[in-house]
């Protein structure tokens, strides 16, 4: 590649699902890449499979990256100079290079039907290949433009009879790239098949479209999963026949994420409980929902965080970067060769950290929807603003504030009573009717004021603070959780907080009568 051809970068997806946090993490390296190099960062729709093409995939795939503030520069949304930006509107492009292939000597024609492949699966196999490829031992006994008369090849192409185009492996060659991470990576031309490139409904292959389309959008470096690798040699040999290997972009091949059994996969999420997804997925065949990190309660920031360093590091021990210090910092030469393993605990922990980290501005809105999703209208942005800023640090996840602060909002609908029941007493019903009298009297509603006084009034009751305290919190929010209890009174207002007090009373009494 030449030193000075802009730096161009692709995701290309296929619309099929749900956006594998896998997927995210090779959008956010080509991102950072292009953003380093001042270059483009372009995003392909790859759905020349159209029979796997999933209703709604595709917007469901913009959305992750508009929610993880990493959209592409060029898209079937954005345009560019380079569309169109789906390889289903490219139809019309492949079909020359493959012919081109086929007149070079390259590819060949295969009129093979699916019952003779079949029959070829079974004549072929044995103890040592029990799965027959079709490739260099076995093309010279099949149907196709290698074994055919020109004048049969010639006629059945006239008759459009259904055919494929294949590449045609050479025997016992070394095919050879750098890869950005890998270093040098081989592989014998004898061991690959020789790949459709051309199916018979017309559409290209993933190999030969990924090639013509990196060369026609002026792609300068492609990095994608290392499932990719057993298909180098073909993507290689495509290069150089159609367009030489100079012009080939840089790639690098990014290593695996495992979960507890290998790669990390849809099932693990559903197993132990954990997202997999950017966001939300319903499959539109099965109505079957599969949570997404956004809806776990993930801040975009934190997300991106953690994958950044799922398999890459600066080599210091800083852990939390911002996406401009990623952008300044990221290298691709530091990418891990090996397997990453996802740790949900520690993903959480990434989490906690950006909520800890965010001025309450850029949570108020995250944490109201919360509130929302639970039923609970915020009509007053102060109060939230006060209550985000005293419960934050408690919050693994978005979610945790609806548990941490709900009840600053709506007062509780049950009490736990049965944790306070056992140790309650006639002189802890005294001394809490006397904390009534003596807030409704308070001129100093702050949490430091109220604090002294309960411990004054304890004192003067001869009952430990500490065998208050429980109760007071269980009075205020329903349960053994929350913030310092005089934090929750000084926000909750005097008002409010003698109001409760005085509904739990009321309902211990009931349940004793």
């Amino acid at each position: 590649m030449p030193a000075t051809k802009k730096v161009r970068v692709r995701f290309a997806p296929s619309p099929t699902g749900g956006l594998h946090l896998g997927g995210i993490r090779t959008v956010l390296y080509n991102y950072l890449f292009a953003k380093q190099h001042q270059g483009d960062f372009v995003l392909r729709i790859e759905d020349t499979d159209q029979s796997r093409y999933v209703p709604g995939a595709e917007e469901y795939i913009f959305n992750c990256l508009q929610w993880t503030g990493l959209e592409p520069d060029e898209s079937s949304i954005r345009g560019g100079a380079y569309g169109p930006y789906r390889q289903s509107e490219r139809k019309t492009l492949y079909r020359q290079y493959a012919e081109q292939l086929v007149k070079d000597g390259y590819a060949y024609y295969a009129f093979d039907t699916p019952g003779e492949l079949e029959k070829m699966r079974v004549d072929f196999k044995t103890e040592q290949n029990p799965s027959p490829q079709y490739d260099h031992t076995v093309r010279t006994q099949m149907h196709n433009s290698l074994t055919l008369a020109e004048s049969e090849v010639k006629r059945l192409l006239d008759e459009n009879t259904r055919h494929v185009i294949r590449i045609k492996m050479p025997e016992n060659e070394t095919v050879s790239f750098t890869d950005m991470i890998r270093g040098e990576v081989s592989f014998n031309t004898s061991v690959v098949d020789d790949k459709v490139l051309l199916k018979a409904d017309g559409m290209p292959t993933y190999h030969l479209a990924v090639v013509v389309d990196d060369h026609l959008m002026e792609i300068s470096h492609a990095f994608r999963g290392e499932e990719w690798l057993p298909s180098a040699p073909v993507h290689i040999l495509l290069w150089k026949y159609l367009f030489g290997l100079n012009a080939m972009p840089q790639w690098a091949h990014l290593p695996l994420i495992l979960g507890p059994n290998g790669k990390l996969s849809k099932r693990d999420g559903v197993k132990y409980g954990f997202p997999v997804f950017a966001m939300s997925w319903t499959d539109p065949k099965t109505n079957e929902l599969t949570e997404g990190f956004k809806e776990k309660g993930f801040l975009p920031e934190a997300f991106i965080n953690l994958l950044a360093v799922l398999g890459w590091n600066d080599g210091s021990e800083q852990e939390i970067f911002s996406k401009a210090e990623l952008i300044e910092k990221f290298s691709i030469e530091r990418v891990h060769s090996g397997g990453a393993r996802f740790d949900y605990e520690k993903a959480k922990w990434f989490n906690h950290e950006w909520i800890k980290k965010l001025q309450v501005a850029s949570l108020r809105e995250e944490v109201k929807q919360v509130f929302t999703n639970k039923g609970i209208n915020v009509t007053d942005e102060q109060l939230l603003d006060k209550v985000i800023t005293l419960v934050k640090e408690r919050c693994h996840l978005l979610t945790d504030f609806a548990e941490q602060g709900a009840f600053f909002f709506k007062a509780p609908e049950a009490y736990d009573i049965d944790a306070v029941k056992p140790k309650w007493s006639e002189a802890k019903e005294v001394f809490f009717t006397g904390l009534i009298r003596s807030f409704e009297l308070s001129n100093n509603w702050n949490a430091h004021d109220l604090e002294a006084g309960f411990k004054e009034m304890a004192a003067a009751h001869q009952i430990k603070p500490g065998e208050l305290l429980l109760p007071l919190r269980i009075m205020l929010v329903g349960g053994k959780f929350g913030p310092g209890v005089f934090h929750i009174a000084e926000l909750l207002g005097k008002k409010e907080t003698v109001a409760r007090i005085q509904h739990f009373l009321a309902a211990l009494s009931e349940k004793e009568a």
